[in-house]
């Protein structure tokens, strides 16, 4: 009887036991919604996990699977074991120490955390404006990530804007084509951001943010026809082979993608939500999920312009002296920025021998620059190639903080996998520890940087006005995509400005004495509607010399801002933009090549009489693109603002409050 009694309890054990296994694959599905209720996610747990996105329960996202791969193979997300859950709610303010869209930022979200079994878990947000989750884990030693794997199926086909490279060797700087997602192929690879349309919905934008000692993201389609997307990274670099001073290419890569920390959290995975399209630039989602400023003093960084010298090949006229990399050229552009309030002067490639920053050029008394600068308080900012930088970083930057430079301009690295990713940060902390600023240039996407060490105002991975020097590529229609797209991301350093412009018809790349198309108000509205805290003046200060109209426009519009309003929008096409800087406000409008015209209220001026300072496409502008009209008047809330763009044509407005 006794022995009987055992084999029953054993076969109960054994039957707990199989129901226990059958328990632990039973799906379980967890919601979380945005603060406004409107946007639900939808995450299940079993076999794999998977999340899914509702607006207005519509399926914006059907479920995509997410999941990380680590060293001894293990797959976190793979039969996941949920210990346990919490949710939050955060109502907070962050008040940015540089004001890229607005003084004020409300950080509003609903926050679910998943523990599972297994020592890691998943964080997701939701936003008014998006969704974005992220892995983190608990591991006491270091670890290696072979792999994540990040999908995003939609329950339809779609088109999506995706900016095509062939290799993770990339500047960020290609054209967005339109695609049908289910015919992109895993051939076919993008950067972020990539943004989806969606005709009967919110579009939708996929960026990432918090991006630290781990790889860039990129996108790729799959060959099984459907309308799905999946993450592709990075290979940490395991051998590399340069090229001229400037290039360090990948030659081999490892079978993962990072060697990190095993107790961290990772980058945020981000889909952005657009009911209007102009919502694509007043969100600032990328920044609110970004690590916090880690710099104590912040007093000394100061958002401005900068005269540029290598766009316009330095070419100005009307001097007694032979211009070119040499003292008088740099003083007269010194001379110049002091005039018009324009708080620094880059001196680009050419300054020092690329390879060695301690070789200065013969032609150039750095002590006399120098010390002519600081008495006309104008902020020289320095260029340098990152592989220089890097090899002689902490020597170079104690130089430049002696010399009393404003800061540098980082050129170059066009790469994101981690040993690049990490170079970014490491510049970010040792320049800020000297009190120099930092723009990036041949550069990924931000990814939230500039509210972590806000020292880095500014960064290129952009198809900027530079192109227009070699090639056609640049055109209003472009100039119509970035603002929604790579904007997105963060500020972008596209260097606006050009006072030769041209049509369709007239145009023609020129490196030594480059030209924009579109016209002239186009370029002007670009310091209202592009976002850089640190904002190029790209032509010739002789040029600007002769345009004192322009000049009164450039010489006061801010690259700070305290709030942003997008009065209309279409994504490709136009795009209408009201910003205030303290007392005033400023307006930019712009159009593709497609001439347009809109009568906007300036009902966002609020209380009081603003005097009113136009300037808007000539009426011969689509014949001749630098002719503008500028004009001024009395104008209050109540009025209307007629808006007559020509073919590739724009508008800048200031609104100067009377007391």
């Amino acid at each position: 009887m006794e022995g009987c009694g055992r084999l029953i309890f054993g076969l109960f054990m054994l039957m707990f036991f199989v129901l226990s296994l059958i328990g632990s694959n039973k799906e379980e599905t967890i919601e979380l919604f945005s603060p406004d209720k409107k946007i639900k996610v939808e995450i299940k747990i079993g076999p794999e996990i998977t999340y899914s996105i509702f607006y207005e329960d519509q399926l914006l996202l059907a479920p995509s699977p997410i999941s990380m791969i680590i060293q001894d193979g293990t797959k976190l997300g793979k039969n996941a074991r949920l210990n346990n859950f919490q949710r939050k709610s955060v109502r907070e303010k962050i008040y940015p120490v540089v004001k890229e869209k607005r003084a004020e930022i409300n950080d509003y979200f609903e926050e679910l955390t998943l523990n599972f079994r297994g020592n890691y878990g998943l964080i997701f947000r939701a936003y008014n404006d998006g969704v974005a989750y992220r892995f983190f884990s608990g591991y006491r030693t270091q670890i290696v990530v072979n792999a994540e794997e990040s999908f995003f199926c939609f329950p339809e086909d779609k088109e999506v804007w995706f900016p095509v490279v062939e290799s993770f060797h990339s500047s960020y700087e290609r054209l967005y084509q339109k695609l049908k997602i289910s015919e992109i192929g895993s051939k076919r690879m993008a950067y972020l951001p990539v943004l989806v349309d969606n005709p009967h919905g919110p579009k939708m934008i996929i960026t990432e943010s918090d991006l630290f000692d781990y790889p860039g993201m990129y996108l790729v389609g799959t060959d099984d026809g459907k309308p799905k997307l999946q993450a592709v990274f990075p290979p940490f670099p395991l051998e590399e082979e340069q090229v001229r001073d400037r290039t360090l290419r990948v030659t081999k890569g490892a079978p993962y993608i990072a060697k990190t920390s095993g107790n961290r959290s990772f980058p945020w995975r981000v889909i952005g939500l657009a009911k209007k399209d102009g919502d694509l630039i007043e969100s600032d989602l990328v920044y609110r999920l970004a690590r916090p400023n880690q710099l104590k003093d912040t007093s000394w960084i100061k958002p401005g312009k900068v005269a540029w010298d290598w766009w316009n090949a330095l070419n100005i006229f009307g001097v007694d002296f032979r211009s070119g990399i040499n003292t008088e050229t740099y003083l007269y552009y010194i001379d110049f920025a002091s005039k018009y309030g324009i708080e620094y002067v880059i001196l680009d490639e050419g300054w020092s021998d690329p390879a060695d920053l301690f070789k200065i050029n013969p032609n150039l008394d750095m002590e006399k620059i120098l010390e002519v600068a600081r008495e006309k308080k104008v902020g020289i900012i320095l260029w340098c190639v990152w592989l220089t930088l890097d090899r002689q970083l902490k020597q170079a930057l104690d130089l430049f903080a002696r010399w009393g430079i404003a800061g540098i301009k980082v050129d170059f690295m066009d790469r994101d996998d981690q040993k690049v990713v990490n170079f970014y940060e490491k510049v970010a902390r040792e320049a800020a520890s000297r009190k120099l600023i930092v723009n990036f240039h041949g550069a990924f996407k931000p990814t939230g940087l500039s509210r972590t060490y806000p020292n880095v105002l500014t960064r290129e991975g952009v198809l900027g006005l530079e192109y227009s020097k070699w090639s056609d590529r640049v055109t209003p229609d472009h100039d119509l995509l970035i603002p929604f797209i790579r904007m997105y991301a963060g500020p972008m350093d596209y260097t606006p400005g050009a006072m030769l412009n041209a049509g369709q018809k007239h145009f023609r790349p020129i490196f030594d004495l480059p030209m924009s198309q579109g016209t002239r108000s186009h370029q002007l509205a670009m310091y209202v509607i592009y976002e850089s805290p640190l904002q190029m003046l790209c032509d010739s200060p002789s040029h600007y010399l002769r345009e004192p109209q322009c000049m009164e426009f450039l010489s006061a519009v801010p690259t700070v801002w305290d709030e942003t309003i997008v009065l209309d929008a279409k994504v490709g096409d136009w795009v209408i933009v009201a910003r205030k800087h303290g007392r005033d406000w400023y307006l930019g409008a712009m159009t593709d090549w497609e001439p347009r015209e809109f009568a906007i209220k300036l009902d966002f001026l609020g209380d009081g009489e603003y005097e009113a300072m136009i300037y808007e496409d000539g009426v011969n502008a689509d014949r001749y693109a630098s002719d503008f009209r500028y004009s001024k008047r009395v104008v209050n809330a109540a009025d209307t603002l007629k808006i007559k763009m020509a073919s590739g044509g724009g508008l800048a407005a200031r609104f100067r409050r009377r007391s």
